[in-house]
Order: structure tokens, then C-alpha cells, then sequence
């Protein structure tokens, strides 16, 4: 039996923001490289109402993952949306939830017209979604192998990365 069978995905609702805050900075408290703020960042962003896309993953009727997407520009292009943070709750990590949210939601976003989506990662883990570093890219004004794309339309991205502004509150 598959470790997702039973988990089903869905648009966050109004009720589900104090979960969501909750499994994202649960999610990401052990992690050295965790500024602590995931959790704002998702509630600053909603409150911007720049969350193109937040859903959730349910199991038996618990929250057990989130992720959010939110509008981004790659040098002069403006379909691009950023991926991030995805939160899977701790003792179901490593089960595939979070690539399921993923996959989920770059195909929403190709689906609705937009040209790529940027991140800030793990280049060994995101690449299994076509994200690729880019030399011609660069964030704060300097090239960072974290920081990846895939393009799903468009022409070729270029310049500098910008998160929405929430991601520097």
C-alpha cells in the first residue's frame, strides 16, 4: 500500500491558518538552515494576498502539509511565481507529501499560463521538478546556487530573482 494512499490535497480555508502556522515552524525548527520565520512568511504573504496557491495535504482529517506559491520576477518577466515554504508535519516527512504538493502545484501553475516558478533550495532535492540553477541569475545582486527555476513557457530567464516583499518583512 502506498505511503500516500489517503491523502488528499485542497485549497487552504480560513480555518486552517493557525495549522498552517503551526506544522510550518514545527516543520522547520530542526533545520539549520531556518531562520524561523517560514511561518510568518506564509502569513504575511496571505495577508498581502499574494498567495497564489496555498493547499493543503489532509490525512484522516488532519493538516499533514502546505505549500504556498507566490508572485516573483526574474529580471523583466512577470508570470513567474515563487515556491515556498512547502511544510510537511514532522513524523510524516519522507513519505512523498511534500513532492505531492509540489507537483500539484507547478501543474496548477502551468495549467493557469504562468511562464516558470523560482525557489530558494536545495538544488539535490528540487531538480526531480526540472528546477535548474542558472549562471544568468542572480539574487541580491550576486549568483547563488540555491536559488533555481523552471520554465514552463516564455523566454529564457534572466537578471535578478525578486521575491514578493514579504519575503524581506
Amino acid at each position: 500500500m502506498s505511503q500516500l494512499s489517503g491523502i488528499s490535497l485542497r485549497p487552504e480555508r480560513p480555518d486552517d491558518t493557525q495549522t498552517i502556522r503551526t506544522l510550518t515552524e514545527d516543520a522547520f525548527r530542526p533545520k539549520a538552515f531556518s531562520d524561523g520565520t517560514e511561518g510568518a512568511l506564509i502569513e504575511a504573504l496571505r495577508k498581502a494576498s499574494a498567495l497564489t496557491i496555498s493547499t493543503v495535504a489532509v490525512e484522516r482529517g488532519e493538516i499533514v502539509g502546505h505549500v504556498a506559491f507566490s508572485p516573483a520576477t526574474v529580471g523583466q518577466l512577470t508570470d513567474w511565481f515563487a515556491l515556498g515554504p512547502i511544510a510537511v508535519r514532522p513524523d510524516r516527512q519522507r513519505c512523498g507529501i511534500g513532492s505531492l504538493l509540489i507537483q500539484d502545484g507547478i501543474d496548477r501553475l502551468r495549467r493557469d499560463g504562468a511562464q516558470g516558478c523560482v525557489l530558494e533550495g536545495d538544488p539535490n532535492y528540487y531538480s526531480r521538478f526540472g528546477f535548474v540553477t542558472d549562471a544568468g541569475l542572480t539574487y541580491g545582486g550576486e549568483f547563488s546556487r540555491f536559488i533555481q527555476v523552471v520554465r514552463f513557457s516564455g523566454p529564457g530567464p534572466a537578471g535578478e530573482v525578486r521575491f514578493h516583499p514579504a519575503f524581506s518583512a
